[in-house]
């Protein structure tokens, strides 16, 4: 742990072990009175790579082909947190054959043995209910063949770790690590004998997390889209589990799906991942076609923002923009300063996208990937959107929260016109420079090219005094500025026309090109993709569009459009590969 830990942070943690000491007296459960049917959607690929003994997690590799998991030395708290929450029982449980089960019975028997009586960093809420849940989901696997020894510790470990939620639940911060925390409360409640009395209290504390903190729009606060899936997917979970053993589901339970559904749909890409943006990825392949299936809700969002996220779809491309200030708070501390950036995506492949979260490579990568020039929007150079300060601990690991955030943010959807267009401003360069950056995206009915303008101005006396002293202090050289737009790593990327536009080439066959208004200079060059779960974020290209503010108010045009003889729907049904190590 971090040295620079808060005392009240240490505190909580000793006391969890306290109570995961005394959660191993009084009545245990011998048995399972109902055992919901596995959920969890495992990798095949992830699977085999553990089998082989290649562990990855949180962005480390370890190679030990013939160590246990818990004798690994382990490289960062990261790492210890994630391999102490179990999912990984869904990737062996996905490959299933006897070296896989003989893996997930020995590391789980081991667990039990070396921390069930409160040792190691795995007594925190969010971490049991993880690991409850896990182990209640893949029972059968864990227990088959085992003796009767094994099997007895097995359950009185379950039964520690629920009396242990019930007891400690509260101290899990609000948002997914509550959720988890409850949400495995109320698992292990309906699976075990003698547990039921935890289910009332559990579901009455889930009703009132879901009233504190997910909003009548479907939102929550991060702002994170894949957060927002892993919260969803909890309760969708719990819905299901008390059915089965005809529990009663709580209004305010219900109606946190019902409107988180929606919101769900609207921030999905034509491709079937999440947009990319508050320290959330694509999402767990698979997780949110399941989800949605299993809450039973179909409406869609049709108007407004959602989570504030607008969402601009025709034919088979979907651009998807944030659109609303960045999270606040503690709530920000996995936030990015992402206002007006967009992500564009073309039938399966992603087009535009932002870098994503560095978080899994360091803390420099972390601290990059959370600035606007990593981000598909314009940037003043030198300055960003929101600015980084102040600090805060996630997952053992001290962060900067967002400060000097955009305080206006304004998205307006004309509906009398046939295309999608929305116009979209933030006054996050007001302060510094005295500009508002104003962008206009509009996409054709039949999706085939997205038309763009983005511009700087003044809109205020006072905003063009601050513009006049800032230009007088650069030597009225102008304030220059770039509008990026980060490419797929899957997108192949060239300067044509001697340098006045670029095309793209996607592996479905199609053909985009990028052309603007001439009053920028464009370039090609270098750009990452942060992706958790390889070993270093990903070489790709970036479109750059430079240019000085000079005036009051400075506007470039630029337009995204399939190449004329790229046909309206091309056959794309090559499957992505499992994610495998990547060691470039």
């Amino acid at each position: 742990m971090s040295t620079t830990e808060p005392f009240s942070a240490r505190r909580t943690r000793f006391v969890n072990r306290v109570q995961a000491r005394l959660a191993r007296d009084g009545r245990m459960s011998n048995a399972f009175t109902s055992q919901p049917e596995p959920r969890t959607i495992g990798s095949y690929a992830r699977g085999r790579q553990l089998c082989e003994g290649k562990f990855l997690f949180a962005g480390f590799l370890i190679e030990a082909p013939e160590s246990s998991i818990w004798d690994l030395a382990m490289p960062d708290i990261a790492f210890e947190t994630e391999v102490h929450g179990f999912a990984w029982l869904d990737e062996l449980a996905a490959v299933g054959d006897g070296g896989a089960r003989a893996r997930a019975q020995a590391w789980t028997h081991e667990w039990v043995t070396r921390y069930g009586h409160g040792a190691g960093t795995g007594w925190m809420p969010d971490l049991a209910g993880r690991r409850l849940m896990r182990w209640i989901n893949h029972a059968i696997l864990l227990l088959n063949g085992q003796e009767r020894a094994a099997s007895t510790a097995f359950f009185r470990c379950l039964s520690a770790q629920t009396k242990f939620l019930a007891k400690r639940w509260k101290t899990a911060d609000p948002g997914l690590e509550r959720v988890e925390a409850l949400c495995g409360l109320i698992y292990a409640s309906l699976s075990l004998e003698r547990m039921d009395r935890h289910v009332g209290s559990a579901t009455a504390a889930l009703a009132a997390e879901c009233r504190a903190n997910i909003d009548s729009e479907g939102g929550i606060a991060s702002r994170n889209p894949e957060e927002l899936l892993e919260v969803f997917t909890l309760l969708t979970w719990c819905m299901d589990a008390l059915s089965e053993a005809e529990f009663p589901i709580t209004p305010e339970h219900q109606g946190a799906i019902s409107r988180v559904a929606p919101t769900l749909r609207a921030l999905r890409h034509s491709d079937g991942g999440l947009a990319r943006f508050h320290g959330g990825g694509r999402g767990v392949e698979g997780r949110l076609d399941q989800a949605l299936a299993t809450s039973g809700v179909r409406q869609m969002r049709h108007s407004g923002l959602s989570m504030g996220f607008c969402r601009l779809s025709h034919g088979r491309t979907s651009v998807i923009v944030d659109a609303a200030p960045p999270p606040a708070g503690e709530h920000s501390l996995n936030g990015h300063a992402s206002t007006l950036a967009f992500e564009l995506t073309s039938g399966r492949r992603p087009v535009i996208v932002n870098c994503g979260s560095g978080a899994s490579f360091g803390t420099s990568w972390r601290r990059a990937g959370r600035a606007t020039p990593s981000h598909s929007t314009l940037a003043i150079e030198g300055d960003c959107a929101s600015r980084l300060g102040g600090s805060g601990i996630i997952a053992g690991r001290r962060t900067e929260l967002l400060i000097d955030t955009p305080n206006d943010v304004v998205c307006n959807r004309p509906d009398d016109v046939p295309t999608a267009v929305a116009i979209l401003s933030h006054d996050g360069f007001v302060g510094t420079h005295g500009l508002t950056h104003v962008r206009r995206l509009e996409l054709a009915t039949d999706g085939r090219g997205l038309v763009g303008e983005d511009a700087l101005t003044a809109v205020t006396p006072e905003a063009e005094q601050q513009f006049d002293l800032v230009t007088e202090q650069a030597g009225y050289q102008g304030i220059p500025f770039h509008i990026r737009f980060h490419l797929h790593p899957d997108v192949h990327a060239e300067l044509n026309m001697g340098g006045s536009a670029v095309s793209m080439v996607l592996k479905s066959g199609e053909i985009w090109v990028f052309r603007h208004s001439g009053h920028a200079q464009l370039t090609l060059g270098p750009s990452v993709y942060l992706e958790r779960g390889r070993l270093s974020p990903r070489a790709t290209k970036q479109i750059v569009l430079s240019a000085s503010a000079n005036e009051y108010a400075t506007r470039v045009g630029w337009t995204l459009a399939k190449a004329q003889d790229t046909p309206t729907s091309i056959r794309d049904v090559a499957l992505e590969e499992d994610l495998a190590i990547d060691r470039t």
